[in-house]
């Protein structure tokens, strides 16, 4: 009688580990031994335990602060220059598996590189010019509606 209990109580930690569930505001990511198989949409989903994993990549628009920077202008002046990126996971398919940092890691190569080809007159005054050519930047290496 002992073993149907243990029998049992296994098979409710099997269950256990292949049950997920996926908000409304994200998709599911499969992987069956390493290669993607499949997008789970919202609700309660099951995979195979120690074959399957799932990662979930979050649909909403994430805001993300682009910690401050030194940057030399063209002209030779320092400044200091903070942005904040917003991103939308289009296709959860083409997510990199650490999306935020490699957000934030082209945020700040661009916001740099763009920022320091302006004189410092340029960057108080044509600011909504700058913004535009970094969201132009950012928006080619990240693909974004495709």
């Amino acid at each position: 009688m002992g073993n149907n209990i243990s029998i049992n109580h296994c098979n409710f930690d099997y269950l256990g580990l292949s049950i997920r569930i996926v908000n409304q505001y994200e998709r599911g990511v499969v992987f069956y031994l390493g290669k993607v198989v499949g997008i789970k949409e919202p609700g309660l989903r099951l995979i195979i335990p120690l074959v399957d994993r799932m990662v979930k990549a979050l649909l909403q628009i994430v805001t993300m602060p682009i910690p401050s920077q030194k940057i030399i202008s063209k002209d030779n002046v320092s400044i200091d220059v903070a942005a904040v990126a917003y991103f939308k996971i289009m296709d959860p398919y083409k997510a990199v598996e650490n999306y935020n940092r490699a957000v934030n890691q082209i945020s700040q190569t661009t916001v740099r590189s763009v920022v320091g080809q302006f004189n410092l007159d340029e960057i108080l005054s044509e600011t909504p010019k700058i913004n535009q050519k970094i969201k132009e930047i950012i928006d080619e290496h990240s693909e974004p509606g495709e």
